[in-house]
């Protein structure tokens, strides 16, 4: 059984950071593609960032959270670390851990391929 279990999220001030954690049990092999997704109130998700946790495929940003954000992950502990500074009211969103097979070799951005899911993490940035 799959299981993303996320931490970390919280209510910040803009300007500030948080660090948001995803361990994940039970994936299938292949299934080495995991990262982050967002959903701002009243809209859908959105990607944030991706990376091959077997090291294989670059590292993907969203362009709203590059240079502010940065992915990483630790296999000993089979988790990876979303560090989000100069957070933004507009960064504002749950946060949902997800994890899937590579797509023609990359990451895929596209919110339907993953078939892994967290329960979702409030991020909340006031003015």
């Amino acid at each position: 059984q799959v299981q993303l279990l996320e931490s970390g999220g919280g209510s910040v001030q803009a300007g500030g950071s948080l660090r948001l954690s995803c361990e994940a049990s039970g994936l299938p092999d292949g299934h080495t593609c995991m990262g982050w997704f967002r959903q701002p109130p009243g809209k859908g998700r959105f990607d944030v960032a991706l990376l091959d946790v077997s090291g294989g495929i670059g590292t993907h940003y969203a362009d709203s959270v590059k240079d502010r954000f940065t992915i990483s992950q630790d296999p000993a502990k089979n988790t990876v670390y979303l560090q989000m500074n100069s957070l933004k009211p507009e960064d504002t969103a749950i946060y949902y851990c997800v994890a899937g097979r590579p797509l023609a070799s990359t990451c895929t951005v596209i919110v339907g391929w993953y078939q892994h899911w967290g329960q979702g993490t409030q991020v909340t940035v006031s003015p």
